[in-house]
């Protein structure tokens, strides 16, 4: 059977967090054809509209690609789940939904990365600016005029007020929010809600335009490879596709293959391919499209017609590491959960009022420190939760706790993403080696040590905190490291993968990992970019999807005024 070919100006592969707004951006013009393909499905299921769906959207392949990690040395061996979001808005409709930039310092790294002052702090304020609804109104730190509305929780938590004192016993301070640059202190996160519904990327950006007759949406379909060419005269004589990271490259993208509906479909795009798939799936795709090393290409079967060697590498996460504390004198969700009654009032407060323990993120509380005085902005985190269970997934417990978690933010630790076979369909061995390196080991046992501190402090004595995991008993470096490797779990914060990095006038990179330049162009491939969460150079200080939505709105404005 001949196979069909469709034609556009851009294709954009994922309808995740920063595909929605870049189809968003790329579409305003309605002589220009957009197509956004996603391999998941439509985000119409009731469970990813309430907020503490989440337990229901993540783990399910209706809505989640269910990774898994290689077994990993510094979890004690374990592999874990690892979840992607496969559904329109990707990731930001089965997340946390915590709204966090991260901190100055991260920006300066960036800038640092890239020799590009686009990342610097201050620029990224106003593009933060430009794209939220912030309840709180405008203010220098906050916009109301965009589209991702940001809200504080509809819910509270008496155990979790104590635990905000006990943080300032021990130094950490309460403070208004985490949002301004210098994240040291303890805070309510601030969420992607409306009036107690999940706000994901999808609509945000991508329900208010997706009748435009320009765009076109395919759901259920599979990037199988991108394809490529030798640079054509055309491709040549075009500066705007000559530029840094596309200078002197020898190949051009022109489309990509799919499968849809059991069928290969080949699509076309006269200007741009933009890899929008993640931190997992674009370095997968790129790698089975012969875009990578050349050992993995042999190893794989693979004809490369690319050596990039940095694509897939440099793959950072945030670990956390989670204690579960038994407490008395108040409610938790364990308990509220298990009681039946409790249980409908949940759900009535829901439906007629949009607040209450529905409307809550896995995460309601958040605090960040130093873990020592070297440290030039705080690098522990924690996210404290009002409920407790064995591993996510499993059971609540039968008795009211809570679960501080505690994470590095600035992991030095590094994995990868590395193509299995060439069978796209295959899915790739993720390797994060997590406390693979003794300043992540050693900061984990800081978390561990100043937790046990906060949960002694005075604030927390009428709850009578009970030390469940790691356990009271666990006290030495090595007890409290091995503690470490086995509760430590993902926050599903992937990063790095496709790095952006600097990258001169001729197209040579400053460190030859680099695989795109500052303005997210790969590396000699014309017409190819990547914008999502694999671009990072370094992991941000928090949860992720503020900065990829930062990430796509900055390079949406660069491709448009090219255009």
């Amino acid at each position: 059977m001949e196979q069909k070919i469709l034609e556009f100006d851009t294709i954009i592969i994922g309808a995740g967090s920063a595909g929605c707004l870049l189809a968003n951006r790329l579409s305003a013009d309605p002589n220009h054809k957009v197509l956004l393909i996603e391999a998941g499905g439509k985000d119409d299921w009731i469970w990813i509209k309430i907020p503490v769906g989440y337990l229901f959207t993540i783990a399910n392949p209706r809505t989640d690609w269910c990774f898994k990690t290689e077994p990993d040395p510094g979890l004690n061996g374990r592999s874990i789940h690892y979840a992607r979001g496969r559904v329109l808005g990707g990731c930001s409709s089965i997340n946390a939904m915590i709204y966090m930039r991260g901190q100055k310092s991260d920006y300066d790294l960036w800038n640092q990365a890239t020799n590009d002052p686009t990342w610097n702090w201050g620029s990224a304020l106003e593009t933060y600016k430009s794209i939220e609804n912030y309840f709180g109104g405008e203010n220098e730190w906050h916009g109301t005029k965009g589209e991702i509305r940001v809200e504080y929780p509809r819910v509270s938590w008496p155990i979790l007020d104590a635990w905000r004192d006990a943080a300032d016993e021990n130094g950490i301070p309460k403070i208004e929010e985490f949002n301004r640059g210098d994240n040291e202190g303890c805070a309510y996160f601030h969420m992607n809600q409306k009036k107690g519904i999940r706000w994901s990327m999808s609509d945000s950006f991508l329900k208010p335009i997706q009748n435009r007759k320009n765009l076109t949406i395919m759901t259920k379909t599979q990037v199988l490879k991108v394809l490529t060419k030798e640079k054509t005269d055309e491709t040549k004589q075009n500066q705007k596709y000559n530029e840094r990271g596309w200078a002197n490259s020898k190949i051009e993208t022109y489309g990509l293959e799919v499968l849809n509906e059991n069928k290969k479909i080949t699509v076309t795009a006269k200007e741009e391919v933009i890899l929008s798939s993640g931190a997992v799936s674009t370095p997968h795709l790129l790698q089975v499209s012969g875009i990578g090393s050349k050992e993995l290409m042999n190893k794989i079967n693979v004809k490369q017609v690319h050596d990039l060697p940095g694509v897939g590498e440099n793959l950072q996460d945030h670990l956390q590491i989670r204690t579960v504390y038994k407490v008395s004198n108040c409610k938790t969700v364990n308990t509220m959960y298990k009681n039946i009654f409790s249980r409908m009032m949940m759900g009535l407060e829901y439906l007629f009022f949009r607040t209450g323990p529905l409307t809550m993120p896995p995460s309601t509380l958040g605090a960040f420190t130093k873990s020592d005085d070297n440290q030039k902005s705080a690098n522990l985190e924690w996210h404290v939760q009002p409920l407790s269970l064995p591993k996510f997934g499993d059971p609540l417990h039968p008795f009211n706790a809570i679960t501080p978690s505690v994470c590095n933010l600035r992991p030095t630790s590094r994995g990868y993403i590395h193509a299995k076979s060439s069978d796209p369909l295959e899915y790739p061995k993720i390797m994060c080696n997590y406390l693979s390196t003794k300043e992540d080991l050693d900061i984990a046992v800081t978390g561990l040590k100043k937790t046990r501190a906060i949960m002694k402090s005075n604030a927390l004595k009428p709850f009578s905190p009970e030390e469940m995991l790691p356990g009271p008993n666990l006290n030495s470096e090595s007890e409290l490291q091995n503690a470490a490797r086995d509760l430590g779990t993902t926050i599903f914060h992937p990063v790095g993968t496709c790095a952006m990095g600097e990258v001169d006038v001729n197209g040579n990179a400053k460190d030859p990992m680099t695989v795109l330049d500052s303005e997210c162009r790969l590396r000699g491939v014309s017409k190819l970019r990547v914008i999502d969460a694999s671009v990072m150079p370094s992991i941000t200080s928090g949860n992720t999807n503020a900065p990829v939505m930062l990430i796509a709105e900055t390079i949406a404005k660069k491709i448009l005024r090219k255009n």
